[in-house]
């Protein structure tokens, strides 16, 4: 599969990395080519270009930036180059603020994720939460004692749920699907209680496992 990657930090270049290993064709998308020049040439086989090449790229897009900046991003790589793809939404709205007692603050609330800010400004793109509640060390192939961890996802469209399914199973989680993109609510808030044990104690290396 293609793979248009929106961003240039830890997280799309830890997830570009994961897809090349899985035998996809990846493209990252950037404002600045030369935040990505050391992990162009470690990995040859990925391209670099800008927002827009990287979503008229991929058939499947990933979301990779911070929160604050997603809108504008989607904006920049074009609706048009989005229209009716599946695309991995990674974001958080984290507010520019410290944390109070290790707990992010962000700027939406629970009656409106950042998700659907972000699919009401783009009707045609398939968004996809995921990837939002995890460290990017353990994004790809994570190995823990209990077992495959949770990816939690949500959205409206059931085959692009079903794209991203296939690629967690592909880099080693489970998913649960918590429905439409309303839960996102629920699911966004994870990564405040992910960094808990980070921020408190210098502990990143955990993940999440529903049980039933």
């Amino acid at each position: 599969m293609k793979v248009g990657i929106l961003g240039s930090g830890a997280v799309a270049k830890a997830l570009g990395k994961g897809f090349l290993a899985h035998g996809h064709e990846v493209m990252l998308g950037t404002r600045d080519r030369a935040r990505l020049a050391g992990w162009a040439g470690e990995h040859p086989k990925a391209t670099i270009g800008a927002f827009q090449d990287a979503a008229r790229f991929g058939e499947l897009i990933v979301l990779a930036v911070k929160g604050a900046a997603a809108a504008e991003v989607l904006r920049i790589a074009g609706p048009a180059n989005l229209d009716r793809k599946p695309v991995i939404d990674t974001t958080n709205p984290i507010a520019d603020a410290p944390p109070t007692n290790g707990v992010l603050k962000f700027f939406t609330n629970l009656d409106e994720s950042l998700m659907e800010q972000l699919q009401r400004e783009l009707p045609g793109a398939r968004l996809v939460k995921a990837f939002n509640s995890i460290g990017n060390a353990v994004m790809v192939n994570p190995a823990f004692p209990g077992g495959k961890p949770t990816m939690f996802i949500c959205g409206n469209d059931a085959a692009a749920k079903q794209t991203v399914t296939g690629i967690l199973d592909q880099f080693g989680w489970e998913t649960a699907d918590m429905g439409g993109v309303e839960s996102a609510r629920a699911i966004e808030p994870l990564c405040m209680l992910w960094c808990i044990p980070g921020f408190l104690r210098q502990q990143w290396g955990h993940a999440f496992k529903l049980l039933s």
